[in-house]
């Protein structure tokens, strides 16, 4: 006796008129059954959205032959056999193949010996090359609307005779989060429960925990770390911690939060407090020392931390300008007097001439040029009177009231 295919299987769309959700794109892709040949095409967007339905039922609009592939399980050779009579392929989770490999598609697709209809559901621009990218119109579908899900929700429960109360499929359309497969899977495993156990309050119980869902296969790895970014850069430390607590929550890499902490540190709090950068740092090795699921305390101490410290971007701002000169103007030669006399030829040339060892003088500081000529009274580097910073910068402004010194 055969296993009945999954629920989600069971109700895959027949026609474009069966598939729930995602009329914006339908309106898209209406036009393209008009023409003689279908175009390649990404479909992008999170997990159960509709992306393989969609592609299947679009290479069952035209008269020729399909195939549909996952990329984690096809490597190139079986591809290329695979492929040899075929005329669409629909391949799913195009980002697990490496760059090398999605190089491959870029002479079938030029040449028009097949049509790729490909999905994913990571950000596109991260992880496809531009070759490819340039060579596929992309469509991005959203998770399902609460409404969607529970018209698919009816669909199921008439499709497993069975029934739930209201609160209860309200609750497991929730739990779903825009994703239709997790929404049917769910369906299944209350089928299998006694019918006391299906309201509310014993199903949330019974039913397999669902996790805050980050999504690290999609646009809301991006999303929620660039809102923590964000929430630190704003002295927000309680929106700080509820976005870590969202990616941790959601299987996130520690080592992926601590990456950008150490960057928010460096722009975002620079010189305000330079002790940031090394919290952070040291947030890293105690992560790695400690692992999870205990690493979140020293994150939450740092995300803290860096939330409340003083803000500066002084010198992320001002690597920027100097990049942006050199970018424009190109790069001016060094100084004859900042250049190292390591050999007598140099000498003869004049490198080191006339430079000033500050050592040699009163604070170890004296007035002389180093930026190229032409560039001697440009500055890139403007302080702000943040915390640390306003320290740092009076005793250079001290120094360049006096008069240079006389050396020791």
């Amino acid at each position: 006796m055969s296993t009945p295919a999954p629920l989600a299987e069971q109700l895959r769309p027949g026609s474009l008129e069966e598939l729930i959700g995602q009329g914006r794109i339908l309106d898209q892709i209406r036009p393209l059954l008009q023409g003689n040949r279908l175009p390649s095409l990404l479909f992008f967007g999170p997990p159960g959205c509709g992306k393989s339905s969609l592609a299947i039922l679009l290479a069952r609009s035209f008269d020729r032959t399909w195939l549909r592939l996952s990329a984690p399980e096809t490597g190139l050779s079986a591809l290329r056999k695979k492929i040899a009579e075929t005329d669409i392929l629909i391949l799913d989770e195009i980002h697990r193949f490496s760059k090398a490999q999605q190089d491959f598609f870029l002479p079938l697709l030029e040449t028009g010996k097949i049509t790729l209809l490909a999905t994913t559901t990571e950000n596109p621009s991260f992880h496809l090359t531009k070759q490819l990218l340039s060579r596929l119109h992309v469509l991005r579908l959203k998770p399902l609307s609460p409404k969607d899900l529970t018209r698919l929700a009816g669909k199921g429960l008439d499709r497993l005779g069975l029934s739930l109360p209201e609160d209860s499929l309200e609750m497991l359309v929730k739990a779903s989060q825009g994703d239709a497969r997790t929404l049917l899977n769910l369906l299944e495993y209350a089928a299998e429960l006694p019918a006391e156990d299906r309201g509310r309050e014993k199903l949330t119980s019974k039913l397999p925990q669902v996790m805050q869902r980050s999504d690290k296969q999609g646009d809301s790895h991006y999303e929620l770390a660039s809102a923590l970014i964000k929430s630190i850069r704003g002295s927000d430390p309680d929106a700080a911690l509820y976005y870590l607590a969202g990616m941790l929550e959601g299987g996130e890499d520690p080592r992926f939060i601590c990456r950008r902490l150490i960057l928010s540190a460096s722009e975002d709090i620079g010189l305000a407090d330079p002790s940031a950068l090394t919290l952070a740092v040291s947030c890293l090795q105690a992560v790695e020392l400690t692992g999870m699921p205990e690493g979140f305390i020293p994150l939450a101490e740092t995300v803290t931390y860096l939330a409340l410290s003083p803000k500066s971007n002084s010198t992320y701002a001002a690597y920027l300008a100097a990049q942006k000169e050199i970018r424009e103007n190109g790069l001016r030669t060094v100084p004859f007097h900042l250049r190292n006399p390591s050999t007598t030829l140099h000498k003869q040339w004049g490198y080191g001439k006339g430079y000033k060892y500050p050592h040699a003088f009163p604070g170890s500081w004296i007035q002389q040029d180093y930026l190229p000529e032409g560039l001697e009274n440009r500055t890139f580097y403007s302080p702000k009177d943040q915390g640390m910073e306003q320290k740092l910068n009076l005793w250079l402004k001290g120094k360049l009231r006096k008069k240079p010194g006389k050396p020791k």
